[in-house]
């Protein structure tokens, strides 16, 4: 061992000695972000699969990083077994073993790697998500760590600390990551089972993974891990109970769950820029570890990231999906989301959203919106009508009044011709539910809490659904056609709605709802609850629709809208619908 460290230590104080020998970067290293390293040393017996340029390679020992090399990889050192150098959480090393070994792993960095100032990646910290107040033992576990990776910053390297878990950063504990974070880079380890992935699909399988791998950045950037710090750990197992194949078959789901995988590290780096990301899985040191499929994996794997690297569909087969785009996030310009029934556009979505002063509320309507039109669709000229009806007989037939509540609503025609539609949709779905018919005891209770509604004792013909399908009863008002109301004199009158024209004769002036009694308003009121029971399952239908349809929707960094009913209404009352 003296003499290993004697030759180590000549080895360094040469690189020292020619600080040019290292290129562009550190090592030969590419200097562009993210920075792709590969663990692919002797251990995985297709290496020579990654030994070419514009691949780096982690190796773990002296042999087979120079014929890495030789053939145009670069190499990082790759230490195994960190526990053996610091100890665990539950029984730490003491720290002057600590330094020793810090000593020992860059001076063997340095040999591996030939070079200087190695990157080391260091496997794995445990204990990541412990909580404070930390045990004794922890705790000094902890201050193994930050001195283990500040001697291998002293001596020049740039250590790489894996984190299995997800860290706990609270309070004292996110001042001991802020302070780790001076001497090394962090890299979160974050591996998926694939059978989980490939049965969500391409859209939602993507997201999930998307997701995750944002999580892991922001987890440290929180708390104010600068990003240049961070990378991501990918992970292609095919030993089962660790994640990555999981015994998924055929090979060609398990071939488009590691596209979907690097897709979406990718599009994570392009909005999160990473400083590196790491592959993991290929090796083989147990039989668990073999997997005839692992060489076509692992060239899959390389020609997602770049078609240069490896010729991934020849080797994956004609069942591998080669589609570079299904389930990932290429809108067309101006678009915030992308449907199978449409585009919901980022300039909509903003107008609307300074109407309703919320953007949620804006988002969740707009995609109800496409998610309606999907099952039914309005004409033109039936939405037209509709809007003449309303100019009619909320504005006296005045179209500068119409625009002119528009305007002070901060909406434009096309916003109102548009909710009008949505009114005329659900009002047409929502006929075809059935609902049961209202008891007598809510009859009665509606009467008495509405009683100061306008209403009037009318006839009608034909008999209309808002007076019960009867001829004779109250009009209410929100329900009856507004020109009911209007009515002056005793005759019979002609009355348009958007069903049809109607013959209507006032029996009473208009007065408060409480004013009749109970048994002649009972049809209305019983309609008027029905009405508000097909609008309930009208909302429970719309949502239903709208969950399974965000399976098949794709919107910028994945924000997504929520759930929930048709809320535009409430903002533009007097564009409800009149009858």
């Amino acid at each position: 061992m003296k003499r290993l460290l004697v030759v180590l230590a000549g080895s360094a104080a040469l690189f020292a000695a020619h600080p040019g020998h290292a290129q562009a970067r550190e090592c030969g290293l590419p200097n562009k972000a993210p920075v792709w390293v590969d663990f692919a040393d002797g251990s995985v017996p297709y290496w020579t699969m990654f030994a070419r340029p514009g691949v780096v390679g982690a190796a773990a020992n002296f042999l087979f990083p120079a014929q890495m090399r030789a053939l145009g990889e670069k190499t990082v050192y790759w230490d195994m077994y960190l526990r053996q150098r610091i100890g665990t959480p539950s029984n730490p090393l003491e720290p002057d073993i600590v330094k020793d070994w810090a000593d020992r792993v860059f001076y063997r960095a340095v040999a591996s790697s030939s070079c200087a100032t190695p990157w080391i990646a260091l496997n794995e910290m445990f204990g990541s998500n412990l909580a404070t107040p930390w045990s004794p033992t922890n705790a000094q576990y902890r201050d193994n760590v930050l001195q283990f990776v500040r001697r291998l910053k002293a001596l020049g390297a740039h250590p790489f600390l894996l984190l299995n878990s997800r860290p706990f950063t609270d309070g004292e504990a996110g001042d001991w990551w802020r302070e780790v974070a001076l001497y090394t880079n962090f890299v979160r380890e974050i591996y998926f089972a694939a059978p989980q992935i490939y049965r969500q699909g391409p859209v939602l399988g993507s997201r999930t993974l998307r997701t995750a791998f944002r999580q892991g950045v922001t987890d440290l950037t929180s708390i104010g891990i600068p990003r240049s710090k961070i990378g991501i750990f990918l992970g292609f197992h095919t030993n089962p109970g660790q994640g990555g194949r999981e015994s998924l078959k055929p090979a060609s789901a398990w071939f488009d769950t590691i596209k979907w995988q690097v897709l979406a590290i990718k599009q994570v780096s392009r909005e999160h820029p990473l400083a590196t990301v790491w592959s993991w899985g290929w090796g083989e040191w147990a039989a668990s570890d073999r997997d005839p499929d692992k060489p076509a994996a692992a060239c899959v794997y390389l020609w997602t990231r770049n078609h240069s690297l490896c010729a991934g569909p020849q080797m994956a087969g004609p069942k591998f999906d080669k589609s570079l785009t299904e389930g990932q996030l290429t809108l067309p310009a101006g678009s915030q989301c992308k449907t199978p029934w449409g585009l919901l556009g980022s300039s909509q979505l903003s107008s609307v959203a300074h109407v309703t002063g919320d953007r949620e509320i804006a988002y969740t309507s707009l995609f109800g919106r496409l998610v309606l039109k999907s099952a039914l669709q309005v004409k033109p000229k039936d939405m037209k009508a509709a809007e003449r009806a309303i100019i009619r007989y909320r504005f006296g037939g005045s179209g500068a009044a119409y625009r002119g509540a528009l305007a002070r609503a901060g909406a434009s025609t096309a916003i109102a011709r548009g909710v009008i539609a949505d009114e005329l949709r659900q009002a047409r779905v929502e006929r075809k539910f059935r609902v049961r018919a209202p008891a007598g005891k809510a009859i009665a209770s509606y009467h008495e809490s509405y009683a100061s509604t306008p209403a009037r004792l009318v006839q009608v013909r034909p008999a209309p659904a808002w007076l019960g399908h009867r001829s004779r009863g109250v009009a209410i008002d929100g329900l009856a056609p507004a020109p009911v109301f209007r009515i002056s004199g005793h005759g019979w009158t002609r009355v348009k709605t958007r069903d049809g024209v109607i013959r209507v004769r006032a029996l009473t002036p208009t007065a408060p709802l409480g004013a009749f009694s109970l048994g002649d308003a009972w049809s209305s009121i019983r309609a008027a609850l029905v009405q508000d029971a097909q609008g309930s399952v009208f909302d429970n239908w719309l949502m239903r629709r709208e969950s399974a349809a965000l399976q098949w929707t794709t919107c910028r960094k994945d924000w997504l809208p929520a759930v929930g009913p048709l809320e535009l209404t409430t903002e533009l009352p007097f564009l409800a619908l009149a009858s």
